[in-house]
């Protein structure tokens, strides 16, 4: 076979495992989130194996099967706790009298516009808080809230299948560590093998080094919240899902904070619907904004480097740039999936495409 033919055989055998992978997409993403979850579950499987009680020492499945009952007891117990405390939100939130809010803060409003006009601003014949009543009536009805939590419930056993079929999957990932690898290189061509091999080992360092970072961060970023908010008034269990939905936003660079910030301010005002706008409620938020912009300061300048930086060593204005290109091809979701992405795209032309200039300077800090 002449190296042309062999050329058109693996541009082929490329577009077929492209469209394999898209139309077997869901499976592909259970693989993925299985290896996800043995990068995490690894540390925990090396110690279980250094373990020894006299002559006993447990095997590589029993090793694996701990981990993997140990992460889903982690994972279960943290949403058995959480979620009562996200559902007595959900209820306060649609309790909440939209007309109620927007005469509280109707007062302030026409306060702030008469220092800039001598008259209520109108358009066709009615005031700007009259506008706003409105279209927030329309527009906000958190009453609908409880047909998501039907949505959510209709789709629990497409739930159970996903949960069944990562735990299948990431047990034998655990329980063999070269068991992911050796299959990526099944599909490679012969005469790459080496080379791939040597891809796979960088990323599963650096991907395995990020997940953690950001599971530290969310972590980090929801306590600090939590504690903040506590102490400046909100009530504990309320602190508490604010600063877990304020962690997880997080995730989102740079537009996460803010969505985060915005959910805490609703649930504050919904909580002191009845209090005194100006004499209580505006310093409250001022105290909740507050502690949302010292805790981002905190996550800039500590968490965030250690993750973007040292974990994927990247330089943060490369990582900037990405997630922002990343943000206008495929909105959140892009974002969120910027940084692995990235560090496969840097990993792979590092081995291949080295002889560029402009390849060489965005992975000269990937032997470091």
């Amino acid at each position: 076979m002449n190296q042309r033919t062999r050329n058109i055989f693996l541009v082929l055998g490329s577009f077929l495992l492209l469209f394999c992978l898209w139309y077997f997409r869901s499976i592909v993403s259970y693989i993925l989130i299985a290896f996800v979850v043995s990068l995490l579950g690894r540390p925990l499987v090396q110690l279980l194996g250094k373990v020894k009680i006299g002559k006993f020492s447990p095997s590589q499945s029993l090793c694996a099967m701990v981990t993997l009952v140990a992460l889903w007891i982690v994972f279960f117990g943290f949403f058995r706790f959480i979620i009562p405390l996200v559902i007595s939100e959900f209820q306060t939130l649609s309790a909440v009298d939209i007309n109620s809010v927007i005469e509280e803060i109707e007062a302030p409003i026409r306060k702030l516009l008469a220092l800039t006009s001598e008259n209520p601003i109108e358009i066709e014949n009615k005031t700007f808080q009259e506008i706003v009543k409105e279209q927030l009536g329309q527009n906000l009805d958190f009453s609908q809230i409880s047909d998501v939590l039907s949505y959510v419930a209709s789709t629990i056993g497409d739930i159970f299948i996903a949960i069944f079929s990562i735990s299948f999957i990431s047990f034998f990932f655990l329980k063999d560590e070269g068991l992911f690898k050796r299959s990526i290189l099944t599909l490679v061509p012969s005469g790459y093998e080496e080379r791939v091999d040597k891809i796979l080992t960088s990323i599963h360092f650096l991907l395995r080094r990020y997940f953690i970072g950001i599971i530290v961060e969310v972590f980090m970023v929801g306590l600090l919240d939590t504690v903040g908010l506590t102490i400046v008034g909100i009530g504990f269990s309320h602190a508490v899902v604010i600063g877990l939905v304020a962690g997880l936003f997080n995730v989102i660079p740079y537009l996460g904070p803010w969505m985060g910030a915005t959910f805490g301010i609703i649930i504050g005002v919904a909580l002191n619907i009845e209090a005194n706008f100006m004499a209580h409620t505006l310093p409250l938020l001022g105290f909740m904004l507050l502690v949302f912009v010292i805790v981002q300061v905190l996550d800039n300048i500590l968490f965030q480097p250690l993750i973007y930086s040292s974990s994927v060593k990247a330089h943060p204005m490369e990582i900037f740039i990405v997630i922002l290109i990343a943000g206008s091809l495929a909105g959140i979701v892009g974002m969120i999936l910027a940084i692995p992405f990235y560090t496969v795209l840097r990993v792979v032309a590092k081995e291949f495409l080295d002889k560029l200039k402009v390849v060489r300077g965005l992975t000269q800090n990937l032997d470091a």
